[in-house]
Parts: C-alpha cells; structure tokens; sequence
C-alpha cells in the first residue's frame, strides 16, 4: 500500500526540510567565514558579501512600483540587487549602472534563498514575512515593507506586515490602523513613514508630459477584477449590452488573470460582443493609454479606482465594496474600511436597482461638482507628499542604513 500524504502535511514537511537544509547551509557558511577571518588573522572582512540595499519582487507587475525608487538610488550611486520570482521581469532590461538584476525562482525556491540571504536591508512589497514559508533571514538586519498601492494597508491576509521592521505609508489613515493593530497583539512598534507613492508620482508626471488625450467620443472604460466579485462574473453580458446602449464609446480591460482562471467566460463574452466601432477589447500591457483616453471608469474592489480618480482626476462608478473580511487583518479592526467611505466621494455605486439607467448614472458623475471635491479629498488622505515619494524612500533608505552600519561596526 502506498503511503498517502495530504497536501497540507506535504507543504508542511517540505517546509520543515527547506528550513533544516538552509540551516545547515547557513551554518556551514558562517564556519567558513570564520574559519577565513581566523586563518587572515583577523585581516579578512566577515561581510564583504553582504548586500547594502536588496529588493524582492514577487512578480513582475511590480516593476513599475520598484523603479523610480532603483533609478533614485542609481542616481545617488547606491548599489541595489533586485531578486525577482519572474524570468520575464523588465528589471532585466534596465540600464542603470548600480542595479543587479536577478532571478531567484518562484515560491518555496525563492524563499530558501530569501531565508538566509545576506543583506543589510530588503525593501518589498510581499506580505506574509515570518508568517508562511518566507522566514526572516538571521543575517538581515532590516526587513521594510512598500505598499503598491494606494488604499488599504489591511487588506493583507493575517498577519501580513507584522514581522517587517518597517512600513513606507503615504496616509495618516494607514498609520493609525498598523499602530492599532500592533497595540492588539503586542506587537513591539514598527517604524513606520510616510513617503508618498513613486508609482502614482511616474503616472502623474508622464500624464502632465503627455496632456490630454485628442478629441475622442465620449469613452467609458469597464475595468473589473477577476474572481467571483468581479462585475464581469456577477453580471455576465448584461453590463455590456447596456453599456452599448448607451451609445457611447465602450472599452473593456479584463484583468490579466481572468484570461488564465476565467478564461471560458472571456472567451464566450469575446465571442458574444465582437470588437467593432463602438466596443473594443484592450489587453495591452500599459494602461496608461487607456485611461487617458477614457471619461469613466467602471470597476469594483480594485486599485485602478484610484488610479484612475487621483491621477487623471476623473470620475468613477463603482460596485459594493462590502464584502467578507475574515481573512484580512481589516477583520481585528472595530471599524469600517477607509475605501468604504472613501468611494462614494469619488463616483456612483453600481447596483442591480440602477443598472438599466446607467446612462444616466453616467453623464450625473461626469457632470456633478461634489466628484471633483471628492477626488481632492480622498487624494490627501491616501497620498500624501506627491510628486516626491521616491526621493523620500531613498532619503528614508540610505539614513537607515547609515544608522545600521554606523552600529555594526561600533
């Protein structure tokens, strides 16, 4: 009879055994190096492979967050290692003089290099750091965490960011809950900065570069996530043909991954609602384009809300933000989210009650003041110090590190 192993107890144990070989690697090394300052008598430099600045990507969509903070320090002459998960990052294709690109693997191989690499600090914006199988490396001294984008810096699944020393903000809202949420589980303060959103700041400064798009028919871009809450999977074709009706310019920017796990209902409304003068189907990597050339957006529980709003200063039409928090470290807190409040200041929500009048639903947030007035609201709360969020982290990144050399050596 063949032994059977669930797969839980199989992650488990492949854990268990990544975390033993890595401590015996780590070991063996730290003998080595120890080995070699004894035998140099004392002459030999313990750390002289160790990493100033090391950034992890999970995955390549987050080059555009991560760039403006490499070319920063390029430009300042600081020598950064970009590990990412993707063999197709564009890190691979930049050409600044201080920053080494490399691939590490996906998962459980890259966090059995993360797990016991050697740096001084890792920038990054992957949650769950001492929580599942990515551990805290014994020879970093400081693990600071970047958030992607603007919104919400609880809706990370449990426990997301509690194990990093540091969290780069960029609203007053964001601090508090962090604060609130270590005061609950005793947690020892983080430090904690506001910087501001480097991405948000490229976006704003390119759109200023590039000025308003040509004169185009009235356009409205339906932009949904992926997933049982998107607007696509709850109201299938109907959102369409009603949008159709309307007689406006309609685009629909699936997101990326509901080609992969939506991929027949994409392919069937495709097949429905050809492309044509009216409708077009936009896949394009870089969404700059599309939301310039776009009047509304309509979307659900997705960063591009914001994006859209803060940056290009349009309107919104959104669906219900309310849903199930369980997971989410938004869950310990006796409050409701700051998006909650924050989206009908923006634009309309779309419901089942105002779906057939969406026209309508359309040219009043196209045309109500209050939207103006909300965009400028929400946009000093979420992102603060605009147009200076790189050289902030830079500035915040390069005095840590001063701070913990400057220790190391005392």
């Amino acid at each position: 009879m063949l032994l059977y192993i669930d797969p839980g107890t199989g992650s488990m144990l492949f854990t268990i055994l990544i975390g033993v070989i890595g401590a015996g690697i780590y070991s063996l090394r730290m003998f080595l190096i120890k080995m070699r300052f004894i035998l140099s008598g004392g002459k030999a430099k313990i750390n002289e492979d160790k990493i100033p600045f090391l950034i992890f990507s999970d995955d390549k969509r987050y080059w555009n967050v991560f760039e403006p903070v490499c070319r920063e320090l390029d430009k300042r002459g600081k020598n950064v290692v970009y590990m990412t998960s993707s063999q197709d990052d564009p890190v691979f294709e930049n050409k600044y003089t201080h920053v080494k690109a490399e691939y590490i693997g996906k998962d459980n191989k890259a966090f059995a290099k993360l797990n016991y690499i050697n740096a001084t600090m890792l920038l990054s914006t992957t949650p769950g750091l001492g929580v599942y199988q990515w551990k805290r490396s014994p020879k970093v001294q400081y693990y600071v965490h970047m958030l992607h984008a603007a919104g919400e810096v609880t809706m990370y699944r449990m426990f997301g960011i509690d194990y990093y020393d540091a969290v780069l903000l960029s609203g007053e809202y964001q601090l508090e809950d962090v604060r609130s949420l270590e005061k609950m589980r005793n947690l020892p303060p983080k430090e904690l900065v506001k910087v501001g959103i480097p991405y948000m700041d490229e976006m704003a400064e390119r759109l200023q570069k590039s000025g308003v798009a040509d004169m185009h028919p009235k356009t409205v871009l339906l932009a949904p996530t992926w997933g049982p809450s998107g607007i696509l999977k709850k109201y299938g074709g109907r959102i369409i043909e009603v949008l159709l009706k309307t007689g406006y310019h309609v685009i629909i920017r699936p997101h990326p991954q509901s080609f992969t796990s939506e991929k027949e209902m994409i392919e069937n409304l495709m097949k429905k609602y050809p492309a044509s003068e009216q409708l077009e189907w936009n896949r394009d990597n870089d969404n700059f384009e599309v939301l310039r050339r776009s009047d509304i957006l309509i979307s659900d529980f997705s960063g591009v809300i914001f994006d859209f709003s803060l940056v290009y200063d349009k309107p919104i039409i959104y669906t219900d933000p309310n849903f199930d928090v369980g997971v989410y470290d938004a869950w310990w807190l006796d409050k409701p989210l700051w998006t909650v409040g924050a989206l009908p200041r923006l634009g309309k929500e779309l419901t089942e009650d105002n779906m057939e009048s969406l026209k309508e639903v359309i040219d009043s947030c196209l045309t109500d003041p209050q939207y103006a007035e909300g965009r400028r609201s929400v946009k000093a709360e979420t992102w603060e110090h605009c147009g200076e969020g790189a050289e902030r982290i830079a500035d915040y990144l390069i005095n840590k590190y001063d701070k913990l050399t400057k220790t190391e050596k005392e």
